[in-house]
């Protein structure tokens, strides 16, 4: 059994910055990839930033230059720092961790990123 903990998540004004984590624990076998999805109010969940242990990395166009994911490996441990933060990046954010041998997909529970005008 694999638990993603997530934390980091809560309310700033625009501009403001956050950084939220994720901690992977329990029985897991070699991480292939990690994750940060969003959904916000009305919408449709969508990858938001993803990174590959070898330090791949993804993002969604909105995002690009203001976000930056990172990981530890050695943690099992993935971070999304956000900065310059706009209310439409308000969301519950949500952690992804996938695994080679066995293949696997965990997802943390979501945590909420609320960012005010």
């Amino acid at each position: 059994q694999v638990q993603l903990v997530e934390s980091g998540g809560g309310s700033v004004q625009a501009g403001g910055s956050l950084r939220l984590s994720c901690a992977a624990s329990g029985n897991i076998s070699s991480i292939r990839a990690m994750g940060w999805y969003r959904q916000g109010p009305g919408k449709q969940r969508e990858l938001v930033a993803g990174i590959s242990v070898g330090g791949n990395t993804n993002y969604v166009d909105s995002v690009k230059g203001r976000f930056t994911v990172y990981r530890d490996n050695a943690k099992s441990t993935v971070y999304l720092e956000m900065n310059s933060l706009k209310p439409e990046d308000t969301a519950v954010y949500y952690c992804k961790i996938t695994t080679w041998n066995p293949f696997n997909t965990y997802w943390g529970q979501g945590t909420q990123v609320t960012v005010s005008s």
